[in-house]
């Protein structure tokens, strides 16, 4: 029997509106690389269903994904019946040579959310992230735009992504700071006082890259270790360990197949012992 997200003390109010922690990702569904549309468009609209019929009811997804199709898959795939909590992102550009470009001029971000808006077929985004701060640009003015979105009505809620506390706090001055998405995961977290600070101001903190170092050196064999005990993989592990982890926690797997979406799902049941959780926070981040 394929488990389903039915916990509902395992939730976070993101700005007052309640999700289950375990989200979807959805930068999987795109072409080779982030780039393009997937090689089975079909596949990643079953996927997208899959997952609402699982009770996953927070996406995350970005303009630069694809880019722009991760953004459509979803717009074509979700109905106005569909109880999800929508998630998108701006500021980072996807090229075709695999680079990414942090651009965060505030004329561009304001086109750029009426591109979301249409491709995700929406009047109004329920959470817009500021993707990555601009080094050759302002970042109080970057922030500026995304309040702007909201007085407007296009977006619900503002998000960061990739910031430091020091921007997070420089942001929480100019408009409600929703989410804050970081590189976060068993084996990596250096973003760990971000952590905290979200805790502090009840932010929601979205480790991206969720599994990233699964399967480095020092980080597999403790995973190994402590899934045997509960006949789970190590990627099963390492979801759960976040989710135990910190309750401002939300992380968004990504995949474009039905059957990881199932086991990452799955990993929501898994209950850690304060054995399995010694083990784990003792993993030395890399």
């Amino acid at each position: 029997m394929t488990e389903q997200l039915q916990n509902e003390s395992d939730t976070f109010d993101i700005g007052g509106e309640t999700v289950h922690r375990l989200g979807f990702g959805a930068m999987r569904l795109t072409g080779e690389d982030i780039i393009g549309p997937p090689a089975d468009e079909e596949n990643a609209t079953d996927v997208i269903r899959h997952a609402i019929d699982l009770g996953v009811d927070f996406i995350d997804t970005a303009d630069s994904y694809g880019p722009g199709v991760s953004e459509r898959l979803l717009g074509e795939a979700l109905t106005a019946e569909d109880d999800v909590f929508v998630a998108s992102k701006a500021g980072l550009l996807r090229h075709r040579d695999g680079e990414w470009t942090p651009h965060g001029d505030p004329e561009y971000l304001h086109n750029q959310v009426l591109a979301s808006l249409d491709r995700l077929r929406t009047d109004q985004i329920d959470l817009y992230q500021f993707h990555r701060p601009d080094p050759d640009g302002d970042f109080e003015d970057s922030v500026q735009a995304f309040a702007e979105m909201k007085d407007a009505g296009q977006i619900e809620h503002v998000g960061l992504s990739n910031v430091t506390v020091e921007q997070l706090e420089t942001a929480m001055d100019i408009v409600d700071v929703a989410t804050v998405q970081n590189q976060y995961n068993v084996g990596h977290r250096e973003d760990e006082a971000v952590l905290e600070a979200c805790e502090s101001y009840d932010v929601g903190f979205i480790p991206w890259g969720p599994m990233y170092t699964v399967d480095d050196e020092g980080v597999a064999e403790v995973l190994d270790e402590v899934g045997a005990a509960h006949d789970a993989t190590r990627r099963q592990i390492a979801l759960a360990w976040l989710l135990d982890h910190s309750d401002v926690m939300l992380p968004i797997p990504g995949t474009s197949s039905v059957e990881h979406l199932e086991a990452n799902v799955a990993a929501t049941t898994i209950d850690l012992t304060d054995e399995d959780r010694a083990a784990l926070d003792g993993i030395d981040p890399q």
